[in-house]
């Protein structure tokens, strides 16, 4: 008798045995436990109040193009842990971004390609995006969350009245999915969990981060919500001025948006693919 396993993403394991009288009542009878067991669990599964969503189980799968938690709920898919997130539209930025070419180019061009990857527009709404130490997240939210203002302060140095709605229903591509995008505030990404904008006011994931990389900052790294390595780069051209460089590091400096840019900084090639599911626990600025 065998059980698959799926990592932290249990499945329902399928019995393997002879085709006996005895092996279809074993089935029958592990089948009918298993399902009571997942009812029960339902039944005392907690939610999330803010979004009416509850807390697990979902779906997660190795080697899934959206590696994190989900549940369906009224039709649209969910991620568990931050809801706040547009799930399809993330989707789509990830599978954009990998695909994206040499990030070694004129650094004009190669900030214009983050910008497409990510879902927005290249206007002056978003001429600050990745160009100063600050936003340098690309966020993906859902619509009805993305008019949150910040209004409770729950995000520190980030203003009570850090109302982007209008920006980022402006600015975002509609090609990549419902919700918009938004280069929000790197500002408090350096704890665990991440204390940011991104996290905290819109409740939602980021698709990636740039961060520039000691010691000399003139290459940087993306990384996804969990600090895995998705490309890096080294432009040519005008940069952002090299303080910001720096204090972009600094801002992530400590937690787990630094250790890939540490790693290329030590010389170190690019990690290999590890299983995703198995890793979920749990300018002319306008705005973070």
């Amino acid at each position: 008798q065998q059980f698959t396993h799926q990592r932290q993403c249990w499945m329902p394991g399928r019995l393997l045995a002879q085709r006996t009288p005895l092996a279809a009542a074993v089935v029958a009878t592990l089948t009918a436990a298993a399902t009571l067991m997942g009812m029960a669990a339902s039944a005392a599964e907690p939610t999330n109040d803010s979004m009416g969503v509850a807390a697990g189980p979902g779906v997660c799968r190795e080697g899934a193009d959206y590696p994190f938690e989900t549940i369906m709920k009224d039709g649209l898919e969910i991620d568990v842990q931050y809801p706040g997130t547009a799930v399809e539209r993330l989707r789509s930025v990830l599978r954009r971004a990998r695909e994206l070419g040499s990030l070694d180019g004129p650094w004009r061009e190669v900030r214009s390609q983050l910008l497409a990857a990510g879902g927005l527009k290249e206007d002056y709404s978003t001429s600050h995006a990745f160009n100063d130490d600050n936003h340098c997240d690309l966020t993906t939210m859902r619509s009805d969350v993305s008019f949150n203002s910040n209004a409770d302060g729950a995000v520190a140095q980030i203003s009570r009245r850090n109302q982007l709605g209008p920006h980022i229903q402006s600015a975002s591509l509609s090609e990549h999915g419902p919700g918009g995008s938004w280069s929000t505030c790197t500002n408090g990404a350096h704890m665990t969990p991440p204390s940011d904008v991104a996290h905290v006011q819109f409740r939602s994931r980021i698709a990636f981060k740039l961060v520039w990389a000691p010691p000399d900052f003139e290459q940087f790294v993306l990384v996804d919500d969990e600090g895995r390595e998705i490309k890096r780069g080294r432009p040519t051209g005008t940069l952002p001025s090299v303080h910001a460089r720096q204090r972009n590091y600094a801002l992530v400096q400590g937690g787990k948006y630094a250790i890939a840019a540490e790693a290329l900084a030590a010389g170190g090639g690019k990690p290999e693919e590890e299983g995703t599911c198995g890793n979920i626990i749990g300018g002319h600025a306008i705005g973070a």
